[in-house]
């Protein structure tokens, strides 16, 4: 697993939305993490995948913000936002499985091609008649 260090990571307490009573005027337990990639310390291989992944939580200037507000305890949602981030950079890192090419068997050639016949002449079957005009 790859560690990011601590102080590369910005973390920003906000109010959190949504009902809590009370207690959500006057404590922020919502995590904003903020991630700036090409500032990082990590390989200039991993920074390039990590740019390359089509995330809406990647800015165009190479910034990952990730909001966590899933739990009331502050701790936990910076717990959560870091985990999402390690998340992101691993599957970054992971290989993409290459595709294998394949053909339609004969027989389903032959199937789709007989289905194309049928509905060809039940359309055929809808029209007037021949004759009567």
């Amino acid at each position: 697993m790859l560690k990011i260090p601590e102080h590369e990571i910005e973390l920003h307490a906000v109010p959190s939305g949504g009902p809590g009573g009370q207690n959500v005027n006057k404590v922020s337990t919502a995590v904003h993490l903020r991630f700036d990639i090409r500032s990082s310390s990590l390989t200039e291989y991993c920074k390039e995948k990590l740019l390359s992944l089509r995330d809406s939580r990647i800015s165009a200037d190479g910034v990952i913000t990730i909001k966590s507000q899933e739990t009331r305890s502050q701790e936990k949602n910076r717990e959560k936002a870091i985990e999402r981030l390690h998340e992101m950079v691993e599957k970054a890192l992971m290989p993409q499985k290459r595709r294998k090419k394949t053909r339609p068997t004969t027989s389903s050639r032959k199937k789709r091609l007989d289905n194309k016949k049928k509905r060809g002449q039940a359309k055929k079957m809808r029209g007037s008649p021949v004759g009567e005009e």
